[in-house]
Formats: structure tokens, sequence, C-alpha cells
């Protein structure tokens, strides 16, 4: 595992230190990505000048839902990006080459890429997260502060656990399908509101399908006060297990893997 880790890391290194070749470009993505947000943000904004509350959630409770969810996402696509070019890398041919080298396949297509220009997002969602923190009228305990860690932990298994699905069909279809992205980009959008202002029938896909709900709507309905049962703190880390049949999916896709003949 260390051997892996530091593997990971020298690929890590080599991806920024070519990004950081051009700083200018860097820069300007980095801006870029903060400024998309910022639209986000500044929907939410106008909509609580109009309306005080939606279906019973104030501003700075929505921010704070909005933040964590922005984080989550921010962190998934910066470590998992790889799996979300993966339609790139059979295409080309290049996942034959991936297949023969000695380490595993999973870390080579992590190490493909590292998206550190996420980090306009993540500024995003950190400056909205300390404001939503402090405005918010919520009473914060030990036991709060580890349910907004354990949602980015969760999160980031979903985030994640929904590219490896999209580059494990790739095997099937050569490229990318682009109804996954109502499920990544589509939950970015809409996670920016608890799920219940949606209604039942999304909140019940949310829970059983893919567990958005997890490492959204029920801990926060802990954290915001209105449930009391420690057994939400950690609902979140069972959305990890989420990861399983995504993995399951990713090994039937490489052992039924055909190369494309580029």
């Amino acid at each position: 595992m260390r051997q892996k880790l530091k593997l990971y890391r020298h690929y890590v290194s080599i991806v920024v230190r070519g990004m950081m070749q051009y700083k200018v470009s860097f820069l300007l993505t980095t801006l870029g990505q903060f400024l998309v947000s910022f639209n986000v943000f500044l929907g939410i904004y106008f909509l609580f000048q109009r309306f005080h509350q939606v279906k019973g959630y104030s501003y700075s409770e929505v921010l704070l839902c909005y933040a964590i969810v922005l984080m989550e996402f921010s962190l998934a696509e910066m470590w998992a990006r790889g799996f979300d070019t993966f339609s790139g890398i059979v295409k080309n041919g290049e996942f034959d080459r991936v297949l023969v080298r000695p380490q595993g396949e999973i870390l080579q297509v992590l190490g493909s890429r590292f998206e550190l220009t996420r980090l306009g997002r993540m500024f995003q969602a950190i400056v909205v997260l300390i404001y939503a923190f402090c405005t918010v009228e919520v009473s914060w305990t030990a036991g709060k502060v580890w349910t907004v860690i354990f949602m980015l932990i969760g999160g980031m298994a979903i985030f994640a656990g929904l590219f490896l699905i999209y580059a494990a069909l790739c095997f099937f279809t050569l490229d990318g399908l682009e109804f996954m992205n109502v499920l990544t980009d589509g939950a970015r959008e809409y996670g920016k509101y608890p799920l219940d202002i949606y209604g039942k029938r999304i909140l019940q896909f949310a829970t059983v399908f893919v567990p958005y709900a997890l490492v959204q709507y029920y801990p926060l309905q802990y954290i915001l006060g209105r449930v009391t049962s420690p057994v939400y703190i950690f609902l979140p880390l069972l959305a990890v297990v989420f990861l399983l049949p995504c993995y399951g999916l990713w090994r039937f896709g490489v052992r039924h893997y055909k190369s494309s003949g580029s």
C-alpha cells in the first residue's frame, strides 16, 4: 500500500509539474471554475432575496448544504478525473499499455489526470461553508462537526463511484455516455438544495439507487437539529459501500475489454 501511495504521489507530481508549465492557463482555468460555480451561488442569493425560506430551509441552511455538496464534487473530480476522461484512453488504445504494466489499472487511470484547477470550486465552497458555519442557527457540537467530515468522505465516494461507472461503460461503448452527467454534474446542481424539496420520489431514488441522500439530506437533518439520533452521524459512511458495485462493474468491463484497434 505504501508503495502504491508513493507511486500515486509521483503520478500527481508529474501532472502538476506539467500544468505549471503553463501558469497563465492554469490560473485562468482555475478562475473560470470559480466563476462558473459563482453563478450557482448567485442563483441561490437572488432566490432568497425574493423568498425568505424554501420549504422551511433558511438562506444559511441552504448555503451549508450547497457548500458541502460542491466540496464533495470538487474533491472527487480533482483526484478521480482520470475516470471521467477514460473514453479517450480506450479509443486511443492506451488501455492496452495499462494492462501490460505491473501496477493495477485503477491506480494508473487515477494517476493519468489530476485536476488541480478544481481548486477554484474548492475555494468558493470553503468560503461559503465558513459563512454558513458562522450564520446558520446551529449549536455546533463535536458530533455535528464529525457529521460534516463524514459527509465529505461519503460524498467523495459516491461521485468517484459514478465516475468509475462512467469509465466502466466505456469498455462496451468506446465513447462516454452523456446521460451519466445527469448523475454527476446534475447531482452537483440539484444537490444545492436539500433533496426533500424535490418531492418524495426523488428522495426515495436518492436513498435507494444512488445514495446522495445519505451524504446530503439525512445528515443535514441531524446538523440542523431536526432529528436527534446519533445514527445520522454515521449514515454518510454507508455511502462508501456504493463503491463496491461500481468496482464490480469496472472489473466486469476489464474482463470483457477488447482493444479498440487504434
